[in-house]
Order: structure tokens, then C-alpha cells, then sequence
């Protein structure tokens, strides 16, 4: 950020233009627009306002979408969006529009199609050209200031653009035309309906995938970079409780050691990390997502259900207390995320030197820590552009604790119990240092996830603390985002605003039927079982079943998208059909259960050519087989 931002007082006496030192963004709650608050671009919030000015001046619409810890937005903004230059001809020669992807999911959504079908690829931050009535004619994600290895630059492709629009208008339109037109298509590819009836052979051909995609060496499945496998991990715990395998449990068992041990797991403080750029979990992507926190802790929480290890208990444990520590906001809702960069550089909040642990621990115990954690005098990593090492080090240990304690002569026991001192000291080190940035706005959706996420391990860990946090959360969240049953997507700073997408009422939704299940206290499932039944009113597609990702009374965009594939957070149509077969299972309500049957249904085709991408759904569908009859065969339902 150029310069801090004024108080609310000030910002209450800034014309809606944002006056001489700021722009429009000035007054939007979102952190991540009130970043790009001081810009000198002449930034619009995404509304009637910003499409308005662009007719009116036969402008195209510059939409620059993102999120508050993402890295690379924060080097575009740095390079771009702050140099004068740059600025003036975007102000100029276009109207220029901020997003918030986490604000505006469906907005992300469908723009990410355009930019895929574009480029190839998709990402952060998410650049999209439109013209005055909102239709994409071009589309890319992150562009450097200048041109650079015979590519164009950010401004080169500025004012190329800008001429394009002025000088060929008639091809502008064509391509607007034909891009809309694929990205309708591309985001109507997984609408289903030409699926049959889900039956035990979906669940067998999903286990089949996950087994032939499975990275045997270091967890996880297929190769680099590496995300948490959520709903891959969330599937086949389930799936193991029905039908105890082997083959199941070492999947999961190795891609969470496999996470567990690698640089993704912030061991000092808690949590983990958003991806690995690498295939072994060593080198994160440092920011930290609240859903990818809330879905880990029931993963390690199943694992040490499944198997007894008390690491998998510590690990979900140690998230939760970063949670509760870190990322319980104000207001009481659970804060988006943390930042991966501080003033120091991506990362170096979670980097150590060899000196810096000495200086913490001791030269003794210094050694026998480094050791382990594969921290070198010179550094384990390397500056991605020239290969010289950066002087910093990842924590790490690519050795199991059973075969250290082995080869060390000493119990388990004791070897974790010196590690955990090892890591407090560490953290408290750690604590002086500055600290990344909190994305503190509570999403309506992450939030259900987290209460979910601490009233099952509350229940199962038998930690009553957790389950009170998750209770508090959950109160929080029905009081300030709920309206005669309508959510919010998100509340901060004492506001909560816009309308809640499929996944605010799905995840929601679940998490207070964890929450009913960890209770018993039957306000809870009440509250569950209205936010389905609004959700079906205002969501569910009558004519082809399943759930549309925007509501009935929504903002109408280029296409009304359904949310089907697993991305990092699971698929809100597979969390919904889950939650219909958890109410039907409760109240004995066919109607429930034939929606959920419905919307398993309508997605069948797609979830057969490709489970990996949608294990939500197949889960679901184990559910349901669980509570049907299927080729003469009853499959017990799980507890």
C-alpha cells in the first residue's frame, strides 16, 4: 500500500471520487480495494457507476481481479497500478474496475473462464477487457510494467489495446461476440443432465483415478504445484470408514505426512500454507486461507481417527490454536487470511537463518533442530530467476519422527516433547518480527467451514473449547450477516454487505449440523434446515436439477453459473447435496433426499469422466448410496 489510509472520520469527509489523494475505492469495506485505494489509477468498484462512464465515453472497461494476500496482485500493483505513467493512460483511454474475488466469487468465476479460454491458464491477478455493455474481448492475468523476453509489457498492451478499440471496432465487437459466447459455453459445460442414476461403479471409477493419480513418493496427486487435496482426502477417509482398506488409508496417511513434513506446514506457528510450487510440499506459496485451514483440521482430525497417531491430533490441534489466536477477528467471525508478504519480501516472515535459531536455542540444541529441519548455514532455497541461494531456510523435515527417534535411541514421546519446546521458543522469536497482513473480513462461507471444521474436532478430540469456538462463531455469523433468512457474503468493520453465493448457505449450512452433532442442541439443525429450505427457493435449478451458484434475485451476468468442479474450496453443489442427505437422514424427509438424489444425478456424467475433479460430488453420492438400495446391495450408514 502507497500510504496509509485515513481514519473513518476522513474517509467520511472524501468526496465519492476519493478527492485529490485517493480513489473511488476509498470508501469500499474490502481490504484488498482499499489497497488499491491510493493508486493513482482512477479505480472504479465493479457497479452501474463504472459501466455508466464508459458508455458515455465509448470506453472499454479495464476489470483487474484479485485478493488481498495474493503475491503476485501485490507486485502488479507495485509495478503497475502505482507508476503515474501506467495510470494516465488507463485513466484516459479506459474505465478501470476492481475486484475482490472473495467479495465477488461469481464474478471471479466467470472471468476466469474467459481468461482460461484466452490463455490457457488462469491465476491471480485476473486482467479482463470489456467493452461498455460488459461483453470480455480480451483477457490475461499477470502482465509486467514493461515488455519483456519479446512479450509485450503491461503499458505496451495498454495503449495497443486502447487503438485496437478505437481503430477496429467491428473485430472488437466480433471478438466480444465469440468470447462471450465460449465463455457461456465453457461455464455451462458442467450444468450435467445427461447423466444417468449414481450407482456404486461411480465410487469404484473415483477410487480407480485417485489410485493412478497418486504420487506414491511424496503424497498428494499428480505432479507440481501442489495443492491440499481436500475433497480427494475428505472422500477417501469417508469411503475407508465404510470399507476399511489399506490401499485408501496410506493415500491419505502419506499425502498428510507428506504435507505435514514439508515447508506448506508452518510447524512454529500453526496452520499451512496455500500451496507448494513443487511436487515434495517444500517450497509454499506463503499466504495462509482460512478454508484451507478449517478443511486440513478435519482431515488430520479423521486421520487420527482412523489410525491413533497422536501427530495427526497435534497438527489439527496447533491449526486450531493459530485459528483462535491469529484469526478470530474483533467482531468474533474467523479473518479471511494472511498475507504472504511482509516489508522484508514473500516468506520472510516464515524464513529462519542458521543464526536466527542459534540465537533462539542455543548452539546445542540449534544443531541437533537444523539437522532435522534441513536448515543450512548458506539457505535451502534459491532466487527462482539467477539459481543463487537466498540465505534464508524453510523448515522442513523430510525424516518421519518414529525413524529419527529410532536412529536417536529415544522414545517418540520424548522426541516430540523436546521439538514442542524447540517450537515455542521459536515462535516467541518469531513474534518480534513484523507480521504479515490480515485479510480480516469474516466470509460468510469460510466461516461455516471453520465452525464446522472445530465443533468436529471439538467432538472427536473431546475438546469442549473448541466446540464453544465454533458455538461463539456461529452466533456471531446469524446475528450480523443473516436478514429474514438471506446471508451476506461477508461482514467487516461493522458492515456486512452484498448477497451470499450458493457456497455462503452450503458451507453454512454444514457447519451447523456439525455443530448440532457436537451440541445436541437442536436450535442448530433448526438453523441448518431453514438455510437449506431458502436455499432450495432460491438456488435449486427446477428444470435440470442441482443448484445455481447466484440466486434467483442476484445480479444477472453474462451467464448464471453452477459451482460443480472442487477447487480450493469444495464444490457448493456437492457440500449441498451432503447437507440433503444429512436433513433426510435426520427428519425422514424424502423430499430431501430426492434433491439430493437429483443434484448427484444431474452431475453424474460429469463426476464419471472426471472424479478427481469432483470428489465433493462423489461423496455425496457415497452418502446416498448409504441410504438406498443400489444393485441388491444396503451399504451401512455411516455414524
Amino acid at each position: 500500500m502507497s500510504k496509509p489510509l485515513p481514519s473513518p472520520n476522513e474517509i467520511a469527509r472524501i468526496p465519492p471520487s476519493g478527492g485529490g489523494g485517493f480513489n473511488r475505492l476509498i470508501h469500499e469495506k474490502s481490504p484488498y480495494l482499499l489497497q488499491h485505494a491510493p493508486n493513482p489509477v482512477d479505480w472504479y468498484p465493479w457497479g452501474e457507476e463504472a459501466f455508466a462512464k464508459a458508455k458515455a465515453g465509448d470506453k472499454p472497461v479495464f476489470v483487474s481481479i484479485g485478493y488481498s494476500t495474493c503475491h503476485w496482485c501485490h507486485v502488479m500493483e507495485r509495478e503497475s497500478f502505482e507508476s503515474e505513467d501506467i495510470a494516465a493512460v488507463m485513466n484516459e483511454r479506459f474505465v478501470p474496475i476492481k475486484v475482490d474475488r472473495e467479495e465477488r466469487p461469481d464474478l471471479d468465476d466467470v472471468f476466469m473462464h474467459t481468461t482460461q479460454l484466452l490463455t490457457g491458464r488462469g491465476g491471480w491477478p485476473n486482467s479482463v477487457w470489456l467493452t461498455p455493455d460488459g461483453r470480455p474481448w480480451y483477457a490475461g492475468t499477470y502482465f509486467p510494467p514493461e515488455d519483456r523476453g519479446g512479450q509485450p509489457g503491461f503499458g505496451t498492451l495498454l495503449t495497443t489495446l486502447a487503438d485496437i478499440w478505437r481503430t477496429r471496432r467491428k473485430d472488437v465487437e466480433a471478438q466480444a461476440d465469440e468470447l462471450t459466447g465460449a465463455t457461456r459455453q465453457a461455464a455451462e459445460a458442467n450444468t450435467g443432465g445427461a447423466g444417468g442414476r449414481v450407482d456404486a461403479g461411480l465410487i469404484d471409477g473415483a477410487i480407480s483415478e485417485l489410485t493412478g493419480a497418486f504420487d506414491r513418493k511424496y503424497g498428494g496427486f499428480d505432479g507440481a504445484p501442489k495443492f491440499p487435496p481436500h475433497a480427494a482426502l475428505r472422500f477417501i477417509l469417508y469411503e475407508n470408514a465404510f470399507r476399511p482398506s489399506g490401499a485408501l488409508l496410506e493415500m491419505a496417511t502419506r499425502t498428510l505426512d507428506g504435507m505435514a513434513g514439508g515447508g506448506i506446514h508452518d510447524r512454529i506457528g500453526g496452520g499451512f500454507h496455500r500451496y507448494s510450487v513443487d511436487a515434495r510440499w517444500f517450497l509454499p506459496h506463503f499466504e495462509k486461507m482460512l478454508y484451507d485451514n478449517a478443511l486440513l483440521v478435519r482431515s488430520y482430525t479423521d486421520a487420527y481417527l482412523a489410525t491413533g497417531n497422536d501427530l495427526y491430533r497435534w497438527i489439527a490441534a496447533n491449526t486450531i490454536e493459530w485459528v483462535l489466536r491469529e484469526m478470530t477477528g474483533k467482531e468474533g467471525g474467523f479473518s479471511s487470511a494472511a498475507d504472504a508478504d511482509t516489508a522484508a519480501g514473500e516468506g520472510a516472515y516464515y524464513l529462519w537463518t542458521r543464526d536466527e535459531v542459534v540465537d533462539a536455542l542455543g548452539e546445542e540444541e540449534a544443531d541437533f533442530f537444523c539437522r532435522l529441519h534441513g536448515v543450512r548455514q548458506e539457505g535451502n532455497i534459491r532466487d527462482e530467476a539467477t539459481g543463487e541461494p537466498r540465505g534464508g531456510n524453510i523448515l522442513h523435515c523430510s525424516e518421519p519422527l518414529s525413524e529419527v527417534a529410532t536412529r536417536d535411541r529415544v522414545s517418540l514421546a520424548s522426541l516430540r516433547d523436546r521439538l514442542m519446546k524447540d517450537y515455542a521458543a521459536l515462535h516467541e522469536a518469531r513474534s518480534r518480527r513484523p507480521r504479515p497482513f490480515i485479510d480480516d473480513k469474516a466470509i460468510t462461507a469460510w466461516n461455516g467451514l471453520m465452525i464446522g471444521a472445530l465443533a468436529y474436532a471439538g467432538r472427536h478430540l473431546l475438546e469442549a473449547r473448541y466446540v464453544e469456538a465454533g458455538r461463539a462463531a456461529a452466533a456471531f455469523i446469524l446475528a450480523n450477516v443473516s436478514e429474514d433468512g438471506r446471508l451476506a457474503r461477508y461482514r467487516r468493520d461493522g458492515e456486512s454487505r452484498l448477497q451470499g453465493c450458493l457456497d455462503d448457505y452450503a458451507f453454512l449450512a454444514e457447519g451447523l449440523l456439525e455443530l448440532y452433532d457436537a451440541t445436541e442442541d437442536n436450535s442448530w439443525f433448526e438453523q441448518a434446515r431453514a438455510l437449506t429450505d431458502t436455499t432450495i427457493a432460491h438456488f435449486y435449478d427446477r428444470e435440470r436439477g442441482g443448484f445455481f451458484y447466484a440466486s434467483d434475485d442476484h445480479e444477472r451476468l453474462i451467464v448464471r453459473a453452477r459451482d460443480v468442479m472442487d477447487k480450493g474450496t469444495a464444490s457448493s453443489n456437492g457440500i449441498m447435496a451432503c447437507v440433503l442427505v444429512r436433513l433426510a437422514r435426520s427428519t425422514g424427509s424424502q423430499e430431501y433426499l430426492n434433491l439430493a438424489q437429483a443434484t448427484a444425478d444431474t452431475f453424474s456424467a460429469l463426476v464419471t469422466a472426471s472424479p478427481q475433479a469432483t470428489m465433493t460430488l462423489v461423496l455425496a453420492a457415497d452418502m446416498l448410496l448409504g441410504e438406498t438400495v443400489e444393485a441388491g446391495e444396503h451399504r451401512t450408514t455411516r455414524a
